[in-house]
């Protein structure tokens, strides 16, 4: 869970009640994932609380969908969270050299902003919204802004409707689905033929 009340140049913001949202922010997606690397999926939160459980929920429907090519960590059931988010972002990096990173997690911010989806370049801080010490993550982010920041994040957290949260992920879930199949196009038309077979010396004479 971060704080996010400002939108920069480097952002791009949909709203959950945009019947197009989730073939919006694939564009964007497509647009910012470099198609020559691999691409981690790091969903962050907690399913002990409704609000923090977006990133989980996203995880969860993308492990359900079976996707490709995209690794995913961070479920309902093997959650990323403040207690193993530092050994498990370890993990990831040994594990996934030169990997390209999208990180998803919750936020909290402006009620005038609350039902937005914010993707943006660079890392975010998980947890800062409860003034938690955690590593950065992501070469970019999608942030779920699922209520208003400013007094008692705790318990806005724990008090936040579920069935809200569950729509705002299974959105964003469908938009990284579209976006892992519009990259997996891209890489069939553009990978190069393979190259023939050279004819071995024995076999020249057939040759006319």
């Amino acid at each position: 869970m971060n704080l996010k009340d400002k939108f920069s140049r480097e952002e791009r913001r949909v709203s959950t009640e945009d019947p197009a949202m989730s073939e919006a922010l694939s564009v964007h997606l497509t647009e910012w994932l470099p198609p020559s690397k691999n691409v981690v999926i790091a969903c962050i939160g907690t399913d002990r609380s409704t609000g923090d459980a977006f990133g989980p929920l996203v995880g969860s429907m993308l492990k359900d969908q079976k996707l490709q090519t995209f690794q995913v960590y961070g479920t309902l059931e093997e959650p990323l969270h403040a207690l193993n988010l530092k050994d498990r972002i370890q993990y990831i990096h040994r594990n996934h050299t030169n990997s390209f990173i999208l990180a998803i997690d919750a936020c909290l911010g402006k009620s005038a902003s609350v039902g937005s989806v914010v993707l943006g370049k660079g890392s975010i801080s998980p947890g800062s919204a409860l003034k938690k010490d955690l590593p950065p993550v992501g070469d970019v982010h999608i942030s779920g802004m699922v209520n208003v920041s400013g007094f008692m994040e705790h318990v806005v957290l724990q008090n936040t409707r579920l069935h809200f949260v569950m729509q705002m992920a299974a959105k964003v879930a469908a938009a990284v689905h579209l976006t892992e199949g519009k990259r997996r196009e891209w890489r069939r038309v553009h990978t190069p033929f393979q190259t023939l077979t050279p004819v071995s010396h024995k076999d020249r004479k057939f040759i006319k």
